[in-house]
């Protein structure tokens, strides 16, 4: 598994960061944080020799992304490389990628044994699931073409899902959807949105899965091939029997109750209030009528 290593400005951020991203990876994750300075009254920076420690410590021969925010983090980053024996330089990576994005993509791709230029390569599209959502990308395809697309489609056997979850596809369950599709490397798996026409996006990919936009209630289809198909589409249908690992999804609210018309008993008057019972039974007790008015407003 290669090493990540992330360097910003600030401790905090780059240490939350650190959180975030093994939240998302899972356990074993080598990640590392490289942030701030440690001088008094003076905490924001950047500091080549903490870089430098940071690399150690994260450091594997399969290699180290380094991802970084702006400014004197590239510089420091840059300085901290220079430290090190040639040998070791050869496998470590600075990415221009985007620092929360793309560590998050980075994680879950490294988490999956990936390889350190196919780690930086989603790292740098980190940005393609955003732009496509807010609709600055068009990467993906429309619904118009949705026939297309599931003709497009690789493989003979699919798979129906609709997502229960109450964010639909986000990161945590798209995440564990790519983990999922890595452990069967015989089967080539493509998911199609059927609900917005979206797709087909490779299951092997958190940018790929968040451009489809995939939410609650939205069915999906994943087509597989390869010698391994049938066990991967059925290690997908446990995991989305499970709600992709998030907590179960909440109960479908009822629809609520007709209101109950009101006894032609009670006499009709203009100052009466009707209303709609909201719970069986009879309550009474004073009417109060709530009156806005204006507070004392001072002169000056």
């Amino acid at each position: 598994m290669i090493g990540i290593v992330i360097v910003s400005h600030s401790a905090k951020l780059a240490e939350g960061l650190v959180d975030l991203a093994s939240a998302m990876g899972g356990e074993g994750l080598r990640i590392q944080a490289a942030g701030g300075l440690d001088l008094p009254g003076q905490p924001l920076g950047t500091d080549p020799m903490r870089i430098l420690n940071a690399i150690e410590a994260a450091y594997s021969e399969d290699g180290v992304l380094v991802l970084m925010d702006l400014g004197s983090a590239v510089l420091s980053a840059e300085m901290a490389l220079d430290f090190l024996p040639e040998a070791k330089r050869q496998h470590v990576r600075l990415c221009e990628a985007p620092l929360v994005e793309g560590t998050v993509i980075a994680a879950v791709q490294a988490r999956l044994g990936s390889p350190l230029d196919q780690v930086a390569d989603e790292a740098r599209k980190a940005l393609v699931a955003k732009a496509s959502q807010l609709h600055a990308s068009d990467q993906t395809i429309g619904p118009a073409q949705v026939e297309t697309a599931r003709a497009a489609t690789p493989g003979p056997i699919a798979l129906r899902l609709k997502v229960a979850n109450a964010l639909g596809l986000h990161a945590r369950p798209a995440a564990r959807l790519v983990q999922t599709a890595a452990r069967f490397p015989g089967a080539d798996l493509h998911i199609i949105d059927l609900t917005n026409g979206l797709g087909p996006a490779s299951a092997r990919s958190i940018n790929a899965i968040a451009t489809l936009g995939v939410l609650r209630g939205h069915e999906i289809q994943v087509s597989a091939t390869g010698p391994e198909a049938q066990a991967a589409l059925a290690a997908i249908q446990a995991l989305a029997d499970q709600a992709f690992g998030d907590a179960e999804p909440p109960e479908a609210v009822s629809a609520p109750a007709a209101p109950t018309a009101l006894s032609p008993a009670i006499p009709a008057h203009p100052a009466s209030l009707q209303g709609e019972p909201a719970s069986p039974g009879i309550a009474t007790g004073p009417a109060a009528l709530y009156q806005v008015t204006l507070p004392a407003i001072p002169a000056h």
